[in-house]
């Protein structure tokens, strides 16, 4: 396909984001808990469940932020300033996990492995899940 051709792709294609947040050893579970409560403080997230063991196609211990698209301009940037040396993959959900974790996402600090083979091409876009935190400082 010529890309020259071809149309770009629309911002509306994006539903919301993740950023997984993933740890190794006790001191980077340390460095990912103070992160979660500051994440917390000052942002409108869902904060997902602690993974101490890889799932899906995390092959590392993680824990999921999920967000509006409305706040990727600011909780990306304050991620890439303190995440401390731990890896973050921030991905899009759209309507193709597998393009989302595997071509369009971007990592913070160092990239890990994805296992790709289990995500789908084609699945409902995930709407940013229900907010859990209640921030009571700014970014």
């Amino acid at each position: 396909m010529n890309e020259d051709a071809a149309s770009p792709r629309p911002l509306a294609e994006i539903a919301s984001y993740h950023a997984h947040i993933y740890y190794d050893g006790q001191a980077e579970r340390q460095h990912a808990e103070w992160l979660r409560l500051r994440i917390g403080e000052r942002f409108r997230v869902r904060l997902g469940s602690w993974r101490d063991e890889p799932v899906g196609p995390h092959k590392q211990a993680m824990y999921q932020v999920s967000f509006a698209t409305g706040i990727f301009a600011t909780l990306v940037p304050w991620l890439m300033l303190n995440h401390g040396g731990l890896s973050i993959l921030v991905h899009p959900n759209t309507t193709n996990p597998k393009r989302d974790h595997l071509v369009d996402s971007i990592w913070i600090g160092r990239a890990l492995g994805v296992n790709g083979e289990i995500l789908g091409e084609e699945d409902e876009a995930e709407e940013a899940l229900e907010v859990n935190t209640e921030p009571t400082l700014g970014a």
